[in-house]
C-alpha cells in the first residue's frame, strides 16, 4: 500500500480505491483523452473532501472532481486522485416549492432532481441530452445547457449559491455581492475592469474560459455564477442551491422540415421572438430512419408550452406558419413527443459513426456563434472540412447558435493527429471570426484550452491564470485544464491501443474484423448508466441492480480498453479484473440496440471468456449449463427424465448436484418434460395438409426438452393459419425436408444423425470452439432447407437472436451461416408474412409481462405488437431484463443480482396487473424467473392464441 493510499484510508470515511479496476474505470471520460489516475476516492461528505485535499496537498498530488464522467473535452480525467461523487454525495437535500429552489449534492443525477420537482409543477431548466446520467456537479463544472436553454438559459443562470472547499481547505459559500470570494479576487477584478467589460463575446452560449465578467458590479458581483464552468480548477463543489422554473402544463412539438441544414440554421434565429422552449436542429445523416418525421433533409425541433394542450398546440402552429418549411408536423401526444426527442438525444451517440460506419470523434463538439450568424458559420465550417478531407454532420442547439459535431479524424496515426491539430487551429480562427465561443456547452478541457488565446487574446488568458492562482495557488485542482493547458494532441486515448488486429473468434463485421475498433465503439456517453429504462429499453440491467460503474456497459468497455492497452491491466486475456467485471454481464444484448453506438458487450464477453479459459479448466457452471443441450438429449435418449426429476426433488441430492454444477443454491432445477416436442411431433395424428406456405419450426433446446407445450401450441396456431409446418432434418446427407427422418436406404447408409442447435449456451459461456462445431453440424443438417425458400420459425427469442447474429458473426467464413440467419423469423413474423389474411382468435384480455431482452435488442417486436393488438391482448409489456438470462441467473453468486433485475421492471408489472390479465413471456428464462420468484405462470404468445382457438 502506498503512503498516499494509506493516508487517504486513515483520513476519509468513504471508499478509497487504488486497485487496477478502480483506476481503469476512470482513465477516460467521453472525450478523446486518457489519463491514468493514482487512485479514486468516493467521499461521503464535505469533511471527506477537505481531508482528501489536505492529504493530496501535502504530497503535491493533483485532485480531479468527477460526476457522471460524460465530459467531452477531457476535464474529468487526471493523473492524481479522482473524486467520485456519484456513490455517496448524490442526494437531493431539499426542495422548496414556494421559493422555487432545491439544495443538491454534486453527485445527484439530473433526472432525479427533475423527478422530485415535477409533482410541484417545477423543473431544473438546463437539460443536456445526458440528463439520465449527468450530475449536477458536472453540470455546474461545465456550465451545461441542453435543449431548453433558449427558454431557461445555462446552468449558471440557474445557480443561487454554491458551497465549495478550496484547495487549501477553506469552506466558502459563494453567492452574489462578493459572497464567499477568496482573498484577492475582488482586487483582481477591480484592477482590470475595462478588460472584463470589453473582452468577452456577447452571446448566449459563451462557455469558454472563466466567467470573470460575472464579477463586474453591474452583473451583481456573482461569485457563484463566476465559479460555474470552471471545470473543477478553482474549488471542489460540495453542495448547491439551484433555481427551479415553472414547467408548462402542456407542451407541443413542432418538427419543421428543411431542404438542408443551412436552411434550418438560417431559419432558427427568426423563430426566437415567438418564445419557443427549444429550437434544436439535426440533418438526415444522423437519423437511422425518417419514419415519423416530416419531409426534408434537415429538421428543427421546436417545442412550445402552454397552460392547456390547445394553447401549446396553437403556439406550435404559429411557429409552423412563421417558418418557411418544406414540411411540418405538430405533435401534442406525450408519447409521440418522447419518440421524436429520442431521435435528437441519441444523436450524441449516433454521431460517433459516419453513415458508412466509419468512426467519428469529438474535439470540436460544441462551438457556438451568435444565432443570426449560424448559417454563415456552418458554410465556412463545411468548407474547412472539405479542405482537410474530413467529414462530420452538425446538429445541436440551433436557436442558441451552438453546434455539435463528430468528425472522422484519424487519431491513430501521426499524420492523422497532425491534421487534427491543423484543423483545430484553423477552426478556432473561423469561430472567432464569427464572434463565437470555442465551447458553447461542454467546456474547454484539454480539447480547446490551448486555443483560448485565439479567442480572448494573451492578456485575458493571463488574467485567467491570475484568477486560478487566487483560488488555487498550489495548482492542485485539475491542472492542465483552462490555464497552462496540455497540448490538444497529447494524451489521446487511442495511442495506447495495439496497431495490429487482435486475433479473435468473432467476425466483428461492423468493425472491419478489428476487436480494438469494436472496443473503441464506447465513447463514454454512458447511456448504460441510467437508473431507469423507458419503454421497452433494456440496457444495462446489472448497473441498475448494483449501481457500480464496473458493471455498466461503459465500465466493462473501459476495462477491455485497458486490457488492450496493457499498461494498467497487464495480463491480457487472463485478466481477473476484466473477468470479474464481465461476470455480472447478463449477455442480455440490450446494449446492442440501446447503446447509441451499438456496443455489443454480450459478444465481447463471449470473446473474452473464450480466450480467458483457453487451455484451462472452466467454472463448473460452464460445463453444467454450457453443455445443457447434450445433457438434455442424453436424458431424452435414455428416457430418464422421470428419474432426473425425482432426484432433483430430493433436497439433499439436489443441493449436492447444484454445488457440483456451480448452480446457485437458491435456484430450483427446472423439470424435464416427460415427452419431448420432437417425440410428440413424430407420434401425433396429422390432419389433412394445408395449401399454405411451408415453414420449418425450429425445435430449440428449451422447447424440445423443457416446455414442449409451447411447440405444440405453435404448431396448432401455424396450421390453423393455413401454413404447412415441418421440422428440420435429423440426418446429414440426403434427407427430406421437415419429416424429421429419412426413409431413403442410401441416405440411411451414408447420413449421420443429429439435432439442430443454435449454439447459444456455448456462446454465452465463451466455449466458442465448441459453438462453431455445433453450428457447422447444424448447417450441414439444414442444407436441404437452405435449398428451399422456407422460413425457419424460432419460438425461443434467445435462440432466434443467436441464429440471426451469433451464427453469421462466429462462422463469418461460411456463407451458409448468413443464408440461415436471413431465414429466421419469430412466431409473429411468420404469421404476418406467410399468413397475412389470417385473423387470430379474439382473446380480448389485458396482457402484462416483458419483451424478451434478445427480442428487443436483435429481433424487434413490431410484428408481436400487431399480433397482440389483432388478438385483443391489450396493454404494454415492460422493458428491462428478467434477470435469469439463460445460464446467468442459475450460476452460483448471481442470485441476488438476478432477483434485483427482475424487481426492476418485470415483477412490479406482474404485481400491478389487472384482474384476468395474461402474463406473456416468450422466453423460457423469463417464464422460469416468474415461476421461481413470483409463483406466476408465464405464457408464450403461441400458447395464448392456441387456447383462444378452442
Amino acid at each position: 500500500m502506498t503512503d498516499l493510499e494509506a493516508a487517504l484510508r486513515r483520513a476519509v470515511r468513504g471508499e478509497v480505491g487504488f486497485d487496477v479496476t478502480s483506476r481503469a474505470l476512470t482513465t477516460m471520460d467521453a472525450s478523446n483523452y486518457r489519463r491514468v489516475p493514482l487512485g479514486v476516492v468516493a467521499p461521503r461528505d464535505a469533511d471527506d473532501v477537505a481531508a482528501v485535499l489536505e492529504v493530496c496537498r501535502e504530497r503535491g498530488v493533483p485532485v480531479v472532481a468527477r460526476g457522471g464522467g460524460t465530459s467531452i473535452a477531457g476535464q474529468a480525467t487526471g493523473t492524481g486522485v479522482v473524486l467520485d461523487f456519484t456513490r455517496h454525495m448524490n442526494r437531493l437535500v431539499g426542495i422548496d416549492p414556494q421559493a422555487r429552489t432545491a439544495v443538491v449534492q454534486p453527485g445527484l443525477v439530473l433526472d432525479r432532481l427533475q423527478d422530485a420537482a415535477a409533482p410541484h409543477g417545477l423543473r431544473f431548466g438546463p437539460d443536456p441530452s445526458t440528463h439520465s446520467r449527468c450530475t449536477l456537479g458536472g453540470m455546474i463544472g461545465n456550465n451545461s445547457c441542453g435543449s431548453h436553454s433558449v427558454a431557461w438559459g445555462t446552468t449558471a443562470d440557474s445557480v443561487r449559491e454554491l458551497s465549495v472547499v478550496t484547495a487549501r481547505g477553506r469552506r466558502l459559500r459563494l453567492g452574489q455581492d462578493w459572497a464567499g470570494a477568496p482573498q484577492g479576487l475582488r482586487e483582481l477584478v477591480d484592477g482590470d475592469l475595462a478588460r472584463l467589460r470589453t473582452g468577452f463575446p456577447d452571446l448566449p452560449r459563451r462557455i469558454s474560459g472563466y466567467a470573470l465578467d460575472a464579477l463586474l458590479p453591474e452583473n451583481g458581483a456573482d461569485v457563484a455564477r463566476s465559479f460555474c464552468g470552471s471545470e473543477g480548477t478553482l474549488g471542489v463543489l460540495t453542495e448547491a442551491v439551484v433555481r427551479l422554473v415553472e414547467s408548462p402544463r402542456a407542451r407541443a412539438l413542432a418538427v419543421l422540415g428543411y431542404a438542408d441544414e443551412a436552411g434550418a440554421a438560417e431559419a432558427a434565429a427568426g423563430l426566437l421572438p415567438l418564445g419557443p422552449l427549444t429550437v434544436e436542429g439535426m440533418a438526415v445523416d444522423l437519423v437511422p430512419s425518417t419514419e415519423g418525421l416530416p419531409r426534408g433533409g434537415a429538421w428543427l425541433f421546436v417545442e412550445t408550452g402552454g397552460a392547456t394542450e390547445g394553447e401549446a398546440r396553437a403556439r406550435a402552429e404559429a411557429v409552423v406558419r412563421a417558418a418557411d418549411v418544406v414540411d411540418a408536423l405538430v405533435v401534442t401526444d406525450p408519447a409521440g413527443q418522447r419518440t421524436l426527442w429520442r431521435i435528437r438525444e441519441d444523436a450524441s451517440g449516433t454521431a460517433t459513426r459516419m453513415p458508412d460506419g466509419s468512426e467519428a470523434w469529438p474535439g470540436w463538439e460544441d462551438c457556438a456563434v451568435p444565432p443570426a450568424r449560424l448559417g454563415g458559420y456552418l458554410r465556412d465550417f463545411r468548407r474547412l472540412l472539405t479542405a482537410h478531407g474530413l467529414r462530420g454532420t452538425p446538429y445541436g442547439h440551433f436557436g442558441d447558435g451552438c453546434i455539435h459535431v463528430r468528425i472522422d479524424f484519424d487519431l491513430l496515426t501521426d499524420a492523422g493527429v497532425a491534421r487534427f491539430r491543423r484543423f483545430s487551429e484553423e477552426l478556432a480562427d473561423v469561430v472567432v471570426a464569427h464572434g463565437g465561443s470555442l465551447s458553447g456547452e461542454h467546456g474547454d478541457g484539454q480539447a480547446r484550452a490551448e486555443l483560448l488565446p485565439r479567442m480572448y487574446g494573451a492578456e485575458t488568458v493571463a488574467l485567467f491564470e491570475r484568477a486560478k492562482a487566487v483560488w488555487d495557488p498550489d495548482d492542485l485542482l485539475n491542472p492542465g485544464m483552462l490555464v497552462r493547458p496540455a497540448p490538444l494532441d497529447t494524451n489521446l486515448r487511442f495511442s495506447v491501443l495495439p496497431r495490429e488486429p487482435v486475433d479473435v473468434a468473432f467476425g466483428y463485421p461492423s468493425d472491419g474484423g478489428d476487436f480494438s475498433a469494436a472496443v473503441r465503439r464506447c465513447v463514454g456517453v454512458a447511456k448504460c448508466r441510467t437508473t431507469s429504462v423507458s419503454g421497452t429499453g433494456v440496457m444495462c440491467p446489472s448497473f441498475r441492480a448494483t449501481g457500480d460503474e464496473q458493471h455498466s456497459t461503459r465500465g466493462r468497455a473501459r476495462l477491455l480498453h485497458e486490457m488492450l492497452a496493457g499498461e494498467l491491466v497487464t495480463d491480457g486475456w487472463r485478466s481477473t479484473e476484466v473477468r470479474d467485471a464481465l461476470d455480472l454481464c447478463l449477455s442480455c444484448k440490450g446494449c446492442r440496440s440501446d447503446c447509441p453506438v451499438e456496443v455489443d458487450m454480450a459478444t465481447y464477453k463471449a470473446e473474452f471468456l473464450h480466450h480467458h479459459y483457453e487451455g484451462r479448466r472452466r467454472p463448473a457452471a460452464h460445463y453444467a449449463m454450457g453443455w445443457l443441450p447434450v445433457w438434455l438429449r442424453w436424458a431424452a435418449r435414455t428416457r430418464t427424465a422421470p428419474v432426473v426429476n425425482a432426484l432433483a426433488s430430493v433436497g439433499p441430492l439436489a443441493a449436492v448436484a447444484k454445488r457440483l454444477g456451480g448452480i446457485a443454491g437458491e435456484r430450483e432445477v427446472p423439470r424435464l418434460a416427460g415427452e419431448t416436442f420432437s417425440r410428440w411431433w413424430r407420434g401425433r395424428r396429422r390432419g389433412p395438409a394445408g395449401d399454405g406456405d411451408l415453414v420449418v419450426l425450429w425445435p430449440d433446446t428449451f422447447t424440445e426438452h423443457l416446455s414442449p407445450s409451447v411447440g405444440r401450441a405453435a404448431v396448432r396456431v401455424l396450421e390453423a393459419a393455413g401454413l404447412r409446418v415441418a421440422l428440420p432434418p435429423t440426418l446429414r446427407g440426403r434427407a427430406v425436408v421437415g419429416d424429421g427422418t429419412s426413409r431413403s436406404a442410401l441416405a440411411l447408409l451414408t447420413a449421420r444423425r443429429g439435432r439442430v442447435c443454435c449454439g447459444l449456451t456455448y456462446v454465452s459461456t465463451g466455449q466458442l470452439d465448441r459453438a462453431r462445431t455445433v453450428m457447422r453440424r447444424t448447417l450441414d443438417l439444414m442444407a436441404p432447407v437452405l435449398e428451399t425458400s422456407a422460413p425457419v420459425v424460432v419460438l425461443e427469442p434467445s435462440c432466434a437472436a443467436a441464429l440471426r447474429t451469433d451464427l453469421p458473426e462466429l462462422l463469418h467464413d461460411d456463407p451458409r451461416a448468413a443464408r440461415l440467419a436471413s431465414r429466421v423469423l419469430t412466431f409473429a413474423e411468420a404469421l404476418e408474412r406467410h399468413a397475412p389474411d389470417w385473423t387470430p382468435p379474439a382473446v380480448n384480455v389485458p396482457a402484462v409481462g416483458q419483451t424478451h431482452c434478445h427480442q428487443h435488442a436483435v429481433l424487434g417486436d413490431a410484428a408481436d405488437r400487431r399480433l397482440r393488438e389483432s388478438a385483443g391482448l391489450t396493454g404494454e409489456l415492460s422493458g428491462g431484463c428478467c434477470g435469469l438470462a439463460g445460464n446467468f441467473g442459475f450460476e452460483s453468486g448471481h442470485y441476488e443480482v438476478s432477483a434485483a433485475c427482475a424487481e426492476d421492471q418485470l415483477l412490479p408489472a406482474v404485481r400491478e396487473a389487472p384482474d384476468g390479465a395474461v402474463v406473456l413471456a416468450d422466453g423460457f428464462s423469463c417464464r422460469t424467473q416468474l415461476e421461481q420468484l413470483a409463483g406466476v405462470r408465464g405464457r408464450h404468445l403461441a400458447e395464448v392464441l392456441a387456447e383462444g382457438l378452442e
